[in-house]
């Protein structure tokens, strides 16, 4: 079953995106990233230029089939599907419609957005509805 994990209280849910996706560039995790169009071209500017010397290398769903091959973290809309199905970073409204064919699913919830986080709520509601485990990380009890 899929393992679903919030990430609670987040200040700055793009710039923590950012980094938790370049933890896992660092290591050897397939991700693939959910969000509405206006949010992963955002997103996609960002992750090139994480800071002045460092960059994410990623390609989006629509990309060529050896492009998407070679890459472990691809940039998805919310009817597109990736190859790889291991971890889905939602920064979307909704509940994504594949996640069920992931390991984990991550949603990250702002600190200071209210509507972010009622639609946060919504989709925990979801997942619990279904009968999936949630685990909780509570970003304001640590440093982000």
């Amino acid at each position: 079953m899929t393992e679903i994990a919030f990430h609670f209280h987040v200040p700055d849910k793009l710039g923590y995106a950012c980094r938790f996706v370049r933890k896992h560039f660092r290591g050897d995790s397939q991700l693939a990233i959910i969000a509405a169009p206006d949010v992963l071209d955002q997103f996609d500017r960002m992750l090139w230029n994480v800071s002045a010397s460092d960059f994410v290398a990623h390609c989006r769903a629509d990309s060529s089939a050896e492009m998407l091959e070679a890459s472990r973290i691809v940039l998805l809309l919310p009817h597109q599907m990736p190859l790889h199905r291991q971890v889905l970073l939602n920064l979307g409204d909704d509940v994504p419609p594949v996640f069920e064919a992931f390991e984990k699913v991550v949603e990250v919830v702002s600190a200071s957005d209210a509507s972010d986080r009622q639609l946060a709520r919504r989709r925990w509601k979801h997942y619990a509805d279904k009968g999936f485990a949630l685990v909780q990380h509570d970003l304001s009890q640590k440093g982000t």
